[in-house]
């Protein structure tokens, strides 16, 4: 069953050209079908992943938590308790 992950995030308005260039070299990991940011606001931007199942998924995540290491100066505090991002994920339950 594919699987899907969702991460909104808010980039530091001195650094939104900074992280639009390091995006341009985010990978492409094994097992994801597509990618894909979208900016929400000024500032707010909100990404995803279609994955062929969620042990694909499971078995990046080391490397997609080092790819957000490289941008994390970048990212303003959501909250406390989240962080600099706002990540859910979960089966795709439909498709049109």
């Amino acid at each position: 069953m594919t699987h899907m992950n969702v991460v909104r995030f808010i980039v530091k308005p001195d650094r939104i050209n900074d992280y639009l260039d390091k995006l341009k070299s985010q990978p492409k990991w094994k097992g994801q079908i597509e990618g894909r940011t979208i900016q929400t606001g000024d500032n707010t931007f909100c990404g995803y992943g279609l994955w062929e199942s969620k042990e694909a998924m499971d078995a990046e995540m080391q490397s997609m938590i080092s790819w957000l290491d490289s941008v994390r100066d970048m990212l303003e505090e959501i909250s406390p308790e989240l962080g600099v991002t706002d990540p859910v994920s979960g089966p795709v339950i439909h498709e049109n």
